[in-house]
């Protein structure tokens, strides 16, 4: 029974990880969205972001203290750094203009 409960409560942390863009986030937001990443830790993005601007690619979180590659591997698929709902009206935009020539 404990192994069972073990077990439901490390697949109920995955299901509600979500994704967080990273550049616009606040550090609770980004702490309940990412495994492994504490508040000490979002705080520390929040701070990396304030001081040296956008992040260009996940992959920039490297730069910032305390986290590391796995930390970054292990998130990849939820961490964002553009605002992806203004890149699906770009795209129909682009299509809306091709329409109209």
């Amino acid at each position: 029974m404990k192994i069972f409960i073990t077990l439901l409560a490390l697949f109920s942390i995955n299901i509600y990880a979500k994704p967080v863009n990273i550049n616009t986030a606040d550090a609770q937001t980004i702490s309940e969205s990412l495994k492994g990443i504490g508040q000490k830790k979002a705080d520390e993005i929040v701070r990396y972001r304030t001081k040296n601007g956008k992040f260009k690619s996940p992959a920039d979180l490297i730069n910032v203290k305390g986290i590391g590659q796995k930390t970054i591997d292990k998130n990849s698929r939820d961490i964002l750094v553009k605002n992806t709902k203004s890149m699906t009206k770009t795209k129909k935009t682009k299509k809306k203009k091709k329409a109209n020539k």
